[in-house]
């Protein structure tokens, strides 16, 4: 079979649209799409088909009988999710709209003479099959202050609403300055997004962004950087779940469209390559990586379930989950389905340093709060640094929840006295406020309790406080620090590791950069005579076994380390080895003292040699206590 002569990403786009048609997706050509938006190039909701929706999927129940709502309301809904503008900027207008696909919009209706609020919503996130799902290629759409128009080369839609964005591109073009295909499409996204003369209108509504080139496939959401596109890694709890998978993939990656879809897509500018696709199904067609992108995040079920559940903005920031994120919240929530001795089952989250335990920990809390089979949860997330309590609280939200801060730790008391479900912050010592103030036994209901950086708090006496308060909570604790033995013992004792991300692992994702050691010996010579002669003048009137215990105390390491003749060597050697190896490549140093003495020291002498420049930073008592040299 000969190849033909591919245009432009068509040997990645074509193939992306026919796995998405087999999905679930209804293909619409680019002329239908004109129609449904009315042939309006600015306007990128197929408002024919978000209208069907709108009436088929919102009910109103009102004293034991249903009713629809008003032509009138309707329209206003159609308008209302229309008229959000820019002038905040894209990812704050895009949470606007984020807020309103969630929550749904309330408008008031006459009933049998009674005038009340009502909500509509549209998208159905609880049953995903009631929603429509729509593709299409090459949708032209008018940039901002000018007549000119983009194109992204495929666009999902879901109720006529645009959730999702692929830029396709060929696996053999690499650019002029080196970079990759993917990377291509990525830098295109990006230009798309901007307000001054891109199609910021089409991302307000974007929930997922991908880039394909067939063997290499991305994934994003709306204002990320191109350094935080990732790729997915699906994650299987057995062999067999993972067989299940290869298995449907394949089958909807190889099941031939039937020729009414073909006719659609290969009426127009596709046509030239229709044989050469007829020819391919008659032989198996190996998976790509941007088939199994495609299948993991754009399925219809994972699609709704992503952006509604795992969609979090953090301080103007919009995040997609990333694969360890989301299958740690997943199999969490499988573990407290559990229950033993009427307890539900808990667990630690191991995941390494830098892969966003934090973030995980409110994907978590989010995904508690709307589980449908867990009734009136009561949500407590738990830091032990004011600063991530103040993070956690300002970026939890679009639940349709209650979500309050601790104060202090009478107020705490009050909050988890509180009979009805809510979402609480708070920082760890209020607990133990809440002891003193003989808090005993908070009343028996779901209480899930998700404490951050646990190896510090789960196992000490904090965590007696917060089980002494609450006995039959289900406790889940977050940690990237490697658990010594007697840590994983007590981690057991919680339910045991639910979920591991290692530190090979994120390195090899490019989450977190590799650590690189170097032994580095600083040689240091010792007149012994002379000192042995200052030690007897000074102890001459002590016992010997004050003697000996003296010699014992100043022979420990850390006054031999803070010793000014050795920070004076250390200080030589870090200088010299920084400026051969570091100098000029933008890189920065940081050294780590046991004291705030030993950190003005090094100050001291850095300046004296001075070959790098260095500033003092002393972290307050609230936070670790190791002192931080900077070069």
């Amino acid at each position: 079979m000969e190849t033909p002569s591919f245009k432009e990403d068509h040997i990645s786009q074509i193939p992306a649209l026919q796995l998405l048609q087999n999905m679930g997706y209804t293909y619409l050509t680019p002329k239908e799409v004109d129609e449904q938006r009315n042939s309006k190039q600015s306007n990128v909701i197929l408002e024919n088909i978000l209208e069907t929706q709108l009436r088929k999927q919102n009910n109103i129940d009102f004293r034991g009988q249903n009713y629809k709502f008003s032509n009138a309301n309707i329209s206003k809904a159609i308008q209302a999710l229309k008229e959000f503008s820019l002038k905040d900027g894209l990812v704050i207008t895009n949470e606007k709209v984020y807020d309103t696909l969630s929550l749904g919009k309330s408008f008031e209706e006459n009933i049998q003479g009674d005038i009340k609020s009502f909500t509509l919503h549209y998208i159905d996130w609880h049953n995903w099959g009631n929603n429509v799902f729509h593709v299409t290629e090459e949708m032209s759409i008018e940039r901002i202050g000018k007549a000119e128009t983009y194109r992204p080369d495929i666009v999902l839609f879901v109720n006529g609403i645009p959730f999702g964005v692929i830029e396709c591109k060929r696996p053999d073009l690499v650019a002029a300055d080196g970079r990759k295909p993917v990377e291509q499409a990525i830098s295109q996204h990006l230009r798309n997004q901007l307000i001054e003369d891109g199609i910021p209108q089409l991302f307000i509504y974007g929930q997922v962004l991908l880039s394909l080139a067939t063997n290499d496939a991305r994934y994003a959401t709306v204002g990320s950087n191109a350094e935080f596109w990732s790729s997915w890694k699906e994650q299987f709890v057995n062999t067999d779940e993972k067989e299940e998978y290869n298995r449907s993939l394949y089958a909807f990656k190889n099941r031939p469209l039937s020729n009414e879809f073909k006719n659609k897509l290969f009426s127009e500018r596709y046509n030239y390559v229709r044989n050469y696709f007829d020819e391919l199904e008659k032989q198996p067609i190996q998976i790509t990586e941007q088939d199994q992108l495609l299948y993991s995040i754009c399925k219809p079920d994972r699609l709704i379930e992503m952006v509604y559940k795992f969609i979090v903005y953090d301080a103007g920031v919009k995040k997609l989950p990333r694969y360890q994120q989301y299958f740690g919240v997943k199999k969490t929530l499988q573990r407290v389905k559990q229950i033993e001795n009427g307890k539900r089952n808990g667990g630690v989250i191991w995941h390494t340093q830098g892969s966003g335990k934090s973030l995980t920990m409110v994907m978590l809390g989010k995904c508690l709060s709307i589980e449908s089979g867990i009734q009136n949860p009561k949500i407590i997330l738990v830091t032990d640094r004011i600063d991530l309590d103040d993070q956690i609280y300002k970026t939890f939200h679009n639940c349709g929840k209650e979500v309050t801060q601790a104060k202090t730790g009478k107020h705490l008391v009050e909050l988890l006295s509180d009979s009805k479900d809510q979402i609480i912050t708070t920082v760890i010592n209020k607990f133990e406020a809440a002891v003193k103030a003989g808090v005993d036994n908070i009343p028996q209901r779901d209480i899930f309790i998700l404490v951050d950086e646990s190896h510090r708090s789960q196992y000490g006496r904090a965590n007696v406080n917060m089980r002494t308060i609450i006995k039959m909570g289900c406790y889940i604790g977050f940690t990237g620090t490697p658990l010594m033995k007697k840590e994983k013992n007590t981690a057991n004792k919680f339910g045991g590791i639910i979920d591991k991300y290692t530190i090979d692992q994120a390195v090899q994702d490019r989450a977190v950069v590799p650590l690189l050691y170097e032994g580095r010996q600083v040689i240091q010579n010792v007149n012994q005579k002379p000192i042995d002669t200052f030690f007897d003048f000074v102890s001459e009137p002590l016992t010997e076994y004050q003697k000996a215990d003296l010699k014992k105390k100043f022979a420990k390491a850390e006054p031999l380390n803070e010793a000014d003749q050795r920070i004076h060597r250390c200080a030589w050697d870090i200088s010299l080895h920084y400026n051969r190896n570091w100098r000029g490549t933008g890189f920065k140093g940081q050294l780590a003292c046991n004291s705030k003495v030993a950190a003005i020291k090094y100050k001291e002498f850095f300046d004296e040699i001075g070959l790098v420049k260095t500033e003092v930073i002393i972290s307050p008592p609230r936070y670790k206590r190791r002192q931080r040299q900077h070069l």
